[in-house]
């Protein structure tokens, strides 16, 4: 207890004389914190290729997240080396990052996966596409990835697939626009060099913009039992929103209305009294313990390109399938004890292998639950997870923008983050023309709004966010800027995903499922699946590595594996009634739990 409080009273002392230094002319060149800026004072963005690209933060590496990661992944290989017993077969449905990291590491260790995803491209949620609009070579993204520092696993792949030189790290800072100064940013700068959590003490005591000094000390009695108790704490909070934590630690509401809302909105979507606190806490104790864990990366291209294809070749390579436009629509069972028959696909073909993964959507899968399993709580508390709505939009502007080299807050009541990737994506980049990509959120009443923005049409969701940037970009967007610094829109795109990662709201974690199923040759993956990174890219990947780890635990017959998680009593205290599964309709994205693209016909 001593050394915690010690360890934070000397964090929020460097903190608080970086925030002095600041203020004192003959130090300008060395701020801690940058506020007030301007667009146009920003970074020089380095997104060129090669040796101008920021290299990736050392201490990535050194974290005990990261090394736990490492040391999970080689198991797959000690595995494999070893001998691992008898080769089997695993066919796996669902092709987005928790499917496809389920049969990269099952073909680690010598097994033979065969991936089957219902589109004609990979990805799932990461997803990208070839405009079909368009003559030209855009690119359309299901939404907007970032890769944070604290992403153990998904750094473990790029390490292990040899393309980490594929992220592009954006300087270390979180920026915010000011709500009050259009055209004004602010930004949260992390000192480099400086451990965690000094570094971040630095961050936030030497921004004066957004919140006072007492508001921030006044965050210290909420964050200390996340510091001292760690994990089972942060768990424990799920059944509080962030506005219902917030009022029981004493927080002032500007904490909220200035950080909260922002992370709430860029984490999951949704607004900060339909959040679980969880899902904030889980990001600030990474963001706290790991000294770049908060620091972000852009892939240098399309995903399904640069990051989806070297997973699928590594796949392919060790002996595994991967196969496109082939849906499964039912799990077919065994009549003596209802473990898996075989798969049937849109086609008619019958898939018939050893173990089986579902890596599909949380809402997709329960739409083909077979009648025999829907009394079983374990699939039952499924009801009571579903995916949230989002809308990502890409707009093409005839002049560039001057946009920070990274990740933007923009505070505004309808948009969550963007960046423009002419400056933060080599495939997109242009000297003389932004391409501004950005999250529509929340979309839906469900998640916060009071207009339901995803049964909107196109024109209207970019007419609104245009007005939205007009407040970010005064002097460059909409009738009040010059003639001679206008920047027209040229082409917009407008991507609808209704169900995207699982809603946290409070109280979801107690029915997220175990990796490890009832049915003997059945296991569950997917970012809702049991895993500490939430609904995230991290948590996909976490969630299809674990689905493989059970898998290869029970070829080995290793019974010291974590097995079945508790269903909760709420979903176990009363008898469910079957019922057939509802099967999948249309032969869209979203009937796959991708994203549409307007009306258009797109993979």
């Amino acid at each position: 207890m001593v050394n915690l409080f010690s360890i934070l009273v000397s964090a929020f002392a460097v903190g608080a004389g970086a925030f002095t230094s600041s203020h004192n002319p003959s130090n300008r060149k060395r701020l801690i914190c940058k506020t007030s800026l301007a667009a146009s004072n920003f970074d020089t963005p380095s997104r060129i290729g090669g040796s101008q690209r920021r290299p990736t933060p050392s201490r990535i590496r050194e974290t005990a997240n990261f090394k736990e990661a490492k040391e999970l992944s080689e198991k797959f290989g000690r595995i494999n080396n070893s001998g691992g017993g008898e080769k089997k077969r695993v066919a796996i449905f669902g092709g987005g990052l928790s499917g496809l990291s389920c049969a990269k590491y099952l073909s680690d260790a010598g097994h033979i996966p065969t991936l089957y995803e219902a589109r004609s491209i990979l990805g799932g949620k990461v997803s990208s596409w070839k405009d079909p609009t368009s003559d030209g070579d855009d690119y359309i993204e299901t939404g907007l990835h970032i890769f944070f520092g604290a992403y153990p696993n998904i750094h473990n792949l790029f390490d292990e697939l040899h393309i980490q030189d594929r992220l592009q790290w954006a300087p270390h800072r979180m920026t915010f626009a000011m709500q009050e100064l259009p055209g004004k940013f602010t930004t949260f700068e992390f000192p480099e060099g400086v451990p965690a959590p000094f570094n971040m003490a630095a961050a936030i005591l030497g921004n004066s913009e957004m919140l006072t000094l007492e508001e921030k000390i006044k965050m210290v009695p909420a964050l200390l039992p996340m510091l001292l108790e760690g994990q089972s704490f942060i768990d424990a909070q799920d059944e509080l929103s962030v506005l219902q934590f917030m009022r029981k630690y004493g927080m002032p509401e500007r904490i909220n209305e200035e950080i909260f809302i922002a992370m709430g909105k860029a984490l999951d979507f949704i607004d900060p009294d339909k959040l679980s606190m969880t899902v904030i806490l889980t990001a600030m104790n990474r963001f706290i313990n790991e000294a770049d864990g908060s620091q972000t990366a852009f892939l240098d291209g399309n995903p399904s390109d640069r990051l989806c294809k070297p997973i699928k070749e590594s796949i392919e390579k060790k002996g595994g399938e991967v196969v496109c436009s082939s849906p499964v629509v039912e799990i077919q069972l065994h009549d003596h004890d209802s473990t898996v028959k075989s798969l049937r696909l849109a086609n008619g073909t019958e898939v018939i292998a050893d173990y089986y993964v579902s890596a599909v959507p949380v809402d997709v899968f329960k739409r083909i639950i077979p009648r025999q399993w829907s009394t079983l709580p374990f699939f039952r508390q499924l009801d009571q997870l579903e995916g949230i709505p989002v809308i990502n939009i890409q707009l093409w502007f005839d002049r560039k923008l001057s946009s920070a080299d990274g990740l933007c807050f923009s505070r505004s009541p309808l948009l969550s983050v963007y960046a423009d990737m002419s400056n933060c994506c080599e495939e997109y980049a242009s000297d003389d023309r932004s391409m501004l990509e950005l999250v529509f959120a929340p979309c839906s009443p469900e998640a916060g709004s009071p207009v339901n923005w995803i049964a909107k049409a196109d024109s209207e969701i970019v007419d609104a966010t245009m007005e939205e940037l007009e407040r970010l970009f005064p002097t460059q967007i909409g009738p009040r800027a010059p003639d001679e610094k206008r920047a027209n829109l040229v082409k917009s795109t407008v991507v609808r995903v209704p169900r995207s990662v699982y809603a946290a709201t409070p109280g979801r974690n107690k029915y997220r499922p175990s990796q490890e199923s009832p049915i003997n040759n059945f296991v569950m993956a997917g970012d809702y699946a049991s895993q500490k990174y939430l609904g995230s890219m991290e948590g996909a990947v976490l969630s299809g590595k674990l689905a493989a780890q059970v898998i290869c635990d029970k070829i080995l017959g290793n019974n010291e594996r974590k097995g079945i998680k508790n269903v909760h009593v709420s979903a176990t205290r009363q008898e469910f009634e079957e019922r057939d599964p509802a099967g999948i309709t249309g032969n869209t994205p979203i009937s796959f739990g991708g994203g549409q693209q307007g009306g258009c016909d797109h993979p």
